[in-house]
Order: C-alpha cells, then structure tokens, then sequence
C-alpha cells in the first residue's frame, strides 16, 4: 500500500510540477510499449507448439510447470530487461525462487533447458496458434482447424 501511495504521490507531483500533457506524452508511450511486451511475454510462454494444456484431473503440478509453460531462451540483453521472465517453466515448478537465481538453477540442472524451450524466431511462429483441439490435445492454426480433420473421424 505504501509503495502505490508513493507512485500516486509521484505522479501528482510530476502532472503539478510539469503538467498533465507533457506527462502523458512521455509516459504513456513507455506504459504502452510495457504492457505490449508483458502481454507478448506471457502469451508466448503459454500458447507455442507442444504445450499440453489440460482440464481433466488427469494432471500434475511438475508436469503442468514444465509442458505448460516455456523456457523462453531469451538473447542476453533481453533477459536482463525482463528478469529472467524467459525462464518461466522454473517460476512455475517454484514461483518462490527469485528471479536472479533462475539462470543459476538451469546451470544446476541442465536437463530442464531442453524442456519447453523456445527461441526468439520460434517464439514468432507461435502467433498463428489460436485454438486448442480437444481431440488432438494440442494448439493449432485456424487454417488447420478448418482444413484437417483429427484422425480417425
């Protein structure tokens, strides 16, 4: 509470000193890049090829964390910018190890950096995947939902 206190003070003290317009006009462009690249981060990490989603009890947590979720292997740069986000099979299997740790734990167990993992450029390819098929159990494109019947019907 004290610390969104705080940014309202912050922001009222900066409309004050510099006024409403001029704030807007530098900060909403950077809040609006910001929420673009959480969603995109979030969207990716959860809807890419192979993920497994599941809505029957038939599932548990250590497989929901690391089939349905990604290793988002991030460039350098970009992992710094985003906290280690990239390594979000781990934050699933264990949301409590913070964010810098993440790189130490794939350095400990190397066997999870195979698991979900998926690129920058494959993370481009995952836009299309829009819909989940029950009777495949995976996520597919629209031109394939309507295209390709599941086998067996």
């Amino acid at each position: 509470m004290a610390t969104n206190a705080a940014i309202v003070l912050a922001v009222a003290g900066m409309c004050w000193l510099v006024g409403v317009g001029p704030f807007l006009k530098v900060h909403l462009p950077i809040m609006l890049m910001a929420a673009s690249m959480g969603v995109w981060l979030f969207y990716v990490q959860h809807q890419f090829e192979g993920v497994a989603w599941m809505r029957t009890g038939n599932w548990s947590h250590h497989d929901a964390a690391l089939s349905g979720s990604s290793y988002y292997d991030l460039p350098g740069f970009l992992r710094w910018i985003s906290g280690n986000i990239g390594i979000h099979h781990i934050h699933h299997l264990n949301s409590r190890i913070p964010y810098y740790r993440l790189p130490r734990v794939l350095q400990d167990h190397p066997q999870l950096k195979a698991v979900s993992r998926l690129t920058l450029w494959e993370s481009l390819k995952s836009t299309r995947l829009s819909l989940w098929c029950e009777q495949r159990e995976k996520l597919v494109s629209f031109r394939n939902a309507l295209l390709r019947k599941p086998q067996g019907e």
